[in-house]
């Protein structure tokens, strides 16, 4: 205890850490407020209250509540996300836009405004569509169509001050900004569902202290599945340079045991969504499409959990696949002298950092499934659903990986000044890669 109270006091006794902290507290708390003002036109209490399930579910609690209060940031930072991925798979795909990938900084300022104009194309037609599924009539207080336009001016605006506020983060706070957005809105949501809980098994008060625990363990398993890395050791061989000699250390290439992040959980989710609302059209005259629309639009039955693992470990072999090029590694190696024992260099190497590579993604994969369709099987305990959704998916490895980039930049900080850092033993290990002595 003593320990943690003088690190947090050296973490306040350094200038710049203490600004960054209060402007990320200053622009959470913006971000929050804003979520409570209400489009104009709609009364907010005529609004269904009931649990949303898949996709739209899965945006309300991105957001913390902000979709279902029908407020200007309704869509929040998603438009942005999904604009992101577009972009990120294009570059994959096509020659010209790799090309500008690979431009240095002019080219990452080509790449982040054809972003910007992607997310106000999807934000415009996002905005159509949620104001037309989900605002029903007795909520509307003057035309409709006057509700959809000022909505879509609003709900872009919206859209482009969160993502002002994610850079402004980023810039002058701590953390990365649109990570901190999307966790706060998450977390917002936790002290409500553990006092429902505590509320809720207040006559059996051993099954909420069970229930805490194994939340802890479940935690500590999702730590364990971000920090996991296999290293692949180079060699460098050594260069005389004037009467200096360089490189002949040996260094480590990081791969990840979960290197696509959510990514598949958010892919699975979106496609999950589709069953329930093409089967909605045929309803009428098939008793099949009917037991589609029953079984994928309750989250807790096992089509929708079979399902969902399925397409979590197909999309993890397909995002690791785009994200992690053996073929480039390989040339990069060689290009700069290195290589790995007892590996030749080129084809033979881009084939070995396949092969780890496709051996690492299966357990991850499977992990990853298990952790997406738990909170599924801690519903069968007759655990509310609001609880359980912090078992698990993607709010958990969200709020993980967020909180352990964070760690990550104030221990940055405190070791630059020479103070100890948050642990006493090693460092605290991001998202984003491994620490300088592990390189």
């Amino acid at each position: 205890m003593k320990r943690f109270i003088q690190t947090f006091k050296n973490i306040f006794s350094i200038e710049d850490l203490r600004v960054r902290i209060f402007n990320t507290l200053g622009f959470l708390l913006i971000f929050r407020l804003g979520s409570y003002v209400v489009l104009p036109g709609i009364n907010p209490l005529e609004l269904s209250t009931s649990q949303k399930d898949g996709l739209l579910g899965l945006l309300d609690t991105f957001l913390g509540g902000a979709f279902s209060n029908a407020s200007i940031f309704a869509l929040g930072i998603m438009p942005y996300i999904s604009a992101s991925i577009i972009i990120q798979l294009v570059t994959v795909a096509f020659p010209y836009f790799q090309k500008m990938q690979k431009e240095g900084d002019s080219g990452r300022k080509k790449l982040n405004q054809w972003t910007r104009v992607l997310t106000i194309l999807i934000t415009i037609g996002q905005s159509i569509g949620y104001i037309s599924a989900t605002i029903p009539n007795e909520a509307l207080l003057i035309d409709r169509s006057l509700v959809t336009l000022s909505s879509v001016f609003l709900l872009t605006a919206g859209t482009m001050f969160c993502m002002w506020l994610g850079e402004k983060i980023t810039d002058k706070g701590i953390g990365n900004g649109i990570s901190m957005l999307i966790m706060i809105g998450i977390i917002s949501r936790f002290p409500f569902a553990i006092k429902n809980e505590f509320t809720r098994t207040m006559s059996s008060p051993m099954f909420f202290v069970i229930e805490i625990v194994a939340l802890f363990f479940v935690i500590m398993a999702v730590v364990m599945l971000t920090q996991a890395v296999r290293r692949i050791p180079v060699q460098y061989a050594k260069q005389v340079v004037g009467n200096k000699v360089y490189g002949g250390q040996r260094q480590y290439i990081p791969i990840k045991l979960n290197t696509a992040g959510v990514m598949p959980i958010i892919f699975a989710q979106s496609i999950l969504f589709l069953p329930s609302m093409i089967g909605k059209f045929f309803m009428e005259d098939s008793t099949f499409a009917t037991a589609v629309v029953s079984a994928y639009s309750e989250p807790n039955s096992w089509q929708y959990n079979l399902t969902s693992a399925i397409l979590i470990i197909v999309f993890t072999f397909f995002y690791t696949a785009i994200s992690v090029n053996p073929n480039q590694i390989a040339e990069d190696m060689k290009r700069n002298n290195g290589f790995i024992p007892a590996v030749k260099p080129g084809p033979q190497t881009a084939e070995f950092i396949d092969d780890v590579v496709s051996k690492i993604t299966l357990p991850g994969a499977i992990f990853l499934s298990l952790i997406a369709i738990l909170p599924a099987f801690v519903s069968m305990f007759d655990v509310s659903r609001d609880f359980a959704l912090f078992y698990g998916g993607t709010s958990l490895l969200i709020m993980v990986g967020v909180v352990l980039d964070t760690l990550q930049q104030v221990e940055s900080y405190l070791l630059m000044k020479h103070y100890e850092g948050l642990m006493k033993s090693g460092r605290v290990r991001g998202r984003a890669g491994v620490t300088e002595d592990e390189l």
